[in-house]
């Protein structure tokens, strides 16, 4: 991704932020966990982890879907909410450039889904392995 629309993401951390918020909050809350006010606090280390991955090599020029877990995991409406935000900022920067090369735009785009969904997949996986050993355990995992 070109560093000049990764700085202008960085620099509208807060509107992305503020965006994210807006989004998980018209989400149905499931659990104690999905509720906006806990989530939020995830924001900032995944926004770290995101712009850190806009650093590196590009992906594959395909992302791979997003995680499959059940509709009771509380981070599928975090990174869905996550992504929209994101990719809105995104949308934003690249329209404000003068000039536009559709292959260049692509190419961000893929790139900044496949960074959120290979986050996604690693972080709802690892709920999702809460929630599987707390059942295999005795224990009602409908209290997280």
């Amino acid at each position: 991704m070109q560093q000049a629309i990764v700085e202008t993401l960085q620099e509208r951390r807060s509107q992305i932020r503020a965006r994210w918020e807006t989004f998980l909050r018209i989400e149905k809350v499931n659990s104690p966990l999905a509720n906006p006010d806990t989530l939020v606090y995830l924001f900032d280390q995944t926004l770290d982890e995101v712009f850190h991955s806009l650093q590196e090599p590009v992906p594959p020029k395909h992302p791979a879907p997003a995680a499959q877990a059940g509709q009771d995991n509380p981070l599928c409406a975090y990174f869905i909410a996550g992504e929209q935000a994101l990719l809105e900022a995104l949308i934003l920067a690249q329209a404000s450039q003068r000039e536009l090369d559709p292959k260049e735009r692509d190419a961000e785009v893929a790139q900044l889904r496949h960074i959120m969904h290979k986050i996604a997949r690693r972080d709802i996986g690892s709920l999702e392995g809460v929630f599987r050993s707390r059942r295999h355990a005795g224990t009602n995992g409908d209290n997280i």
